[in-house]
């Protein structure tokens, strides 16, 4: 049994050779940001200006790929003018879609550009269909992006009960928050991840060398110690290890990524319109490698969803681009849910 209905493989560009890479290894869109905190990875050396992002575009259009441009953080009364400046420069540049969180920058975009097509973003912290069917109402909002914070049985639900296509994460970093609300990384250094589109950021990192191990902070907040030998990740709060009631261990959430590709034929029949993968933050060869596993199993489950199942040669090259090496269903696989 085939499954014919229309899905988009979305994937991540920090940068121009990322874009090329996912163009060119089969995504149907790539998401970027500008070089500013309109948008969640908010990091030196990521995103586009705008004669990157023209080129970009030109790009992706030649081959028939679509550009998203997220514009998911949330502007403050004092900053107003830059977000707006950004969905101007977007619109003017004939983005397909820009994803969005903040209500106020929703409503900015239908009267100014209504042409615009809007996509919610996970930031927007929409998990269930009475929140995404009021951004649909009000903002026309096209596309939500779900939290992954919902099961399987949660998500075949919202698109049971909303017009709006549901796009959902295949792949790639976890986040242990409900996206949007997290303080944890602005508690210890300052920098909303919310506002500032930087979770953990690179200026607030710290690592040294002691006698007991490699020693990661963030400010003065010791996340991690790690072993000798053993594999150091980013710092973030979430994936640190404390000291709880005498044991230490990952109190939040262990390193890992998400990987959903055994679950793309349930994903498929629920109604699902796009798979997304996580990663504007990682290199160009990082893009090209999971694109080209995932294109190849989407094309393959599309074609026979009853007798899809990943192989092993896809499993093992996703293990190798995962956090740590291993990853995880997440909250897709919860039966108790």
């Amino acid at each position: 049994m085939s499954v014919t209905k229309q899905i988009e493989l979305v994937c991540p560009a920090g940068s121009l050779p990322a874009l090329r890479s996912a163009v060119d290894h089969g995504a149907d869109c790539v998401y970027v940001g500008f070089r500013d905190e309109t948008n969640a990875r908010n990091f030196a050396g990521l995103n586009f200006d705008e004669a990157g992002l023209a080129e970009g575009l030109r790009y992706a259009h030649r081959a028939g790929a679509k550009v998203f441009v997220a514009l998911n953080t949330y502007p403050q009364s004092a900053n107003w003018a830059r977000w707006t400046r950004a969905l101007d420069r977007a619109a003017d540049l004939g983005v397909d879609a820009v994803i969005m969180a903040d209500p106020a920058l929703m409503d900015y975009a239908r009267r100014t550009h209504p042409q615009l097509r809007l996509h919610l973003s996970v930031q927007g912290s929409a998990t269930n269909h009475e929140a995404i069917n009021f951004y649909h109402e009000h903002f026309g909002i096209q596309r939500a992006v779900l939290p992954r914070v919902l099961a399987l049985p949660q998500i075949r639900h919202v698109v049971a009960n909303t017009p709006v296509q549901i796009e959902v994460f295949g792949f790639g970093g976890l986040c242990v928050m409900v996206e949007g609300r997290c303080a944890l990384s602005a508690y210890a250094t300052g920098v909303s991840p919310n506002c500032d589109g930087a979770c953990s950021p690179a200026k607030a990192v710290r690592w040294e060398q002691t006698p007991r191990g490699m020693e990661v902070r963030l400010n003065s907040v010791l996340i991690d110690r790690f072993d000798p030998g053993e594999r150091a990740g980013y710092p973030t709060l979430c994936k640190g290890r404390f000291d709880v009631d005498g044991h230490t261990y990952y109190a939040f959430e262990d390193p890992a990524s998400l990987n959903a590709l055994e679950l793309l034929p349930e994903l498929l029949r629920a109604g699902v319109r796009a798979i997304k993968i996580e990663g504007r933050q990682r290199s160009p060869a990082y893009v090209a490698e999971v694109t080209r596993v995932w294109r190849r199993a989407l094309d393959a489950c599309l074609a026979d969803s009853e007798g899809f199942r990943p192989s092993p040669g896809s499993m093992s090259a996703l293990a190798q681009l995962s956090e740590g090496q291993t990853h995880t269903l997440g909250a897709y696989d919860r039966p108790w849910k």
